[in-house]
């Protein structure tokens, strides 16, 4: 259904990744791709950026939710990523997490995209999605991500979290999901439930 579902950030490092997606919280992949332009322009790499000013920094990203935390949270960063990785960001998990403003899904998208490691990350189509269709049957995002990787080939996790994400935005809206024209609709846990609650049979 989705063969060119692919990462909606714009990005072209592990850096610009990092920091787009510690934009992207709480914030429309959209919003963020209209700012970084000019945030990459004038500070490319973690140096580059420690040398901006709080204000300077807040000035770049305003336009964005949270803008004023997420401004301090990539100062620290960007200092922890000069002093104690050598101005890189790391591949791996633990590095990852360590760092302010990163999450455990903002490091399974940076794993993902920059380094080609398997790894799910759930955002809120990725848990409305999944928990749905009967892929998860979880109350959290810790457990909807282990449902996952238990459920899904590991070698197809990350696509899997990009068509999970195209689906929740085209078909399987959080207020009104166009069941009608979903083309998983007879497999999803959800629908099939109301057809019984109903009275409907199902196949």
């Amino acid at each position: 259904m989705y063969p060119d579902a692919r990462c909606a950030l714009n990005f072209r490092n592990p850096f610009e990744l990092l920091i787009a997606t510690m934009l992207a919280a709480q914030a429309t992949d959209k919003s963020v791709n209209r700012v970084t332009p000019a945030l990459f322009a004038k500070a490319p790499t973690p140096e580059a950026m420690l040398l901006l000013t709080q204000e300077e920094l807040e000035d770049l990203i305003k336009s964005i939710g949270l803008y004023r935390n997420k401004g301090r949270n990539i100062l620290a960063a960007c200092r922890i990523l000069v002093e104690k990785h050598g101005g890189q960001v790391p591949g791996y998990r633990e590095g990852l997490e360590k760092l302010p403003g990163v999450g455990r899904k903002t490091a399974n998208v940076v794993l993902a995209e920059a380094f080609q490691e398997p790894a799910i990350a759930v955002d809120t189509h990725v848990f409305r999605v999944s928990n749905r269709l009967g892929l998860a049957q979880a109350k959290d995002v810790v457990k909807t991500e282990q449902d996952l990787m238990n459920n899904i080939p590991r070698d197809l996790w990350a696509k899997a979290h990009h068509w999970l994400i195209f689906h929740g935005r085209q078909v399987c809206h959080a207020r009104k999901p166009a069941c009608g024209v979903c083309r998983l609709a007879e497999c999803c846990r959800e629908y099939t439930g109301l057809k019984r609650e109903t009275g409907e049979e199902t196949e």
